[in-house]
């Protein structure tokens, strides 16, 4: 008897069952998101009066300050630190992975995001989110046609369908967007919920995806005197940097003398220290690819352990105090 669900040894996704987000059980909402102004928790280590100082340098000088996160700066809340320093002119590029694009997606239409995995994995009913996957892989479709980037269709789909889409101003894609500032994200495929769905076309997520890698290599390209962020992306982040950063310098272009830093729960001790194979630090990507390799000919690179609720709202605190404004 023949399997519907197989054709030529692969499995189909015709008959994936999907369900309405609507009534879902969210860990993060709207109404719990943290705000600018709460307190903020105290928090600092050796090293990061520097960089705020070189944030502001690099800004006051037109050089970039790159922002790149792993999907756990959105589902701990911190959207709009992020929002505000874009707003500010602080932050000129915010680059992510899919799950950053989706948790950022759902907020911005369901108010809420982040679903409960353990119970939902046990029926096959984790990710099956209809509106997620539908509205999603139907704005990379069209921003493949167009020749957009993955953020930018994200953000058109956003205008298009406004009605659908009432919390734009927590949604940091769309605020980037509105403000000329890229946001880019950079796709594993079979990573994401939205790789689930039966509309998905991953034709269409490789070639806007591979767009805003592009934009991303233009703005790495420009990093000289500027500074790379990045907050709990320990693959994808550290990845895309390393190869945009060796495309810069094979084109010809200056980024040497550059400043980087990584966030991370991770406690590295003294990570400019030479180790071997045999220390599991060695393979910790951020480590090489942020902190220590792209500042071998010059520049400063800085690792800083934290959870994100308290050093995204330190960093925006301190660097909006320098730049001389309210905070």
């Amino acid at each position: 008897m023949s399997d519907p669900n197989r054709d030529n040894g692969y499995l189909r996704f015709d008959n994936i069952r999907t369900y309405s987000a609507q009534n879902r059980t969210n860990l993060v909402r709207i109404d719990n998101l943290k705000n600018l102004t709460d307190p903020v928790p105290a928090w600092d280590q050796e090293g990061f009066d520097q960089l705020v100082d070189r944030i502001v340098e690099a800004r006051k000088n037109g050089r970039p300050v790159i922002w790149s996160q792993g999907a756990h700066v959105i589902k701990c809340g911190l959207s709009r630190y992020v929002i505000d320093l874009i707003r500010r002119g602080v932050i000129t590029h915010v680059a992510g992975n899919g799950a950053c694009s989706i948790h950022d997606f759902e907020l911005c239409y369901l108010g809420g995001t982040s679903e409960h995995v353990p119970t939902a994995i046990e029926d096959g009913s984790f990710g099956m989110w209809e509106e997620t996957g539908l509205w999603m892989n139907e704005a990379l479709i069209e921003g493949a046609r167009r020749g957009w980037g993955y953020g930018e269709s994200l953000a058109r789909y956003m205008d298009r369908h406004a009605e659908r889409f009432p919390h734009t101003d927590d949604c940091v894609l769309y605020q980037a967007y509105k403000r000329g500032v890229p946001a880019t994200y950079h796709i594993a495929l079979g990573t994401d919920i939205i790789h689930q769905h039966p509309r998905c076309d991953f034709a269409a997520i490789g070639q806007t995806s591979g767009t805003d890698f592009h934009r991303y290599c233009d703005s790495v390209s420009q990093l000289e005197g500027g500074v790379f962020l990045n907050f709990g992306s320990a693959v994808i982040g550290p990845e895309v940097f390393l190869k945009a950063l060796s495309i810069s310098r094979n084109l010809g272009y200056p980024t040497f003398r550059i400043t980087t830093a990584n966030f991370d729960l991770i406690d590295l001790g003294d990570y400019r220290s030479r180790i071997g194979y045999d220390d599991p630090h060695y393979y910790y990507r951020p480590r090489k690819n942020i902190v220590n390799r792209p500042v071998s000919r010059g520049g400063m690179g800085w690792h800083f352990t934290g959870d994100h609720q308290l050093t995204i709202p330190n960093l925006w605190r301190r660097v909006v105090r320098a730049l001389g404004s309210e905070a």
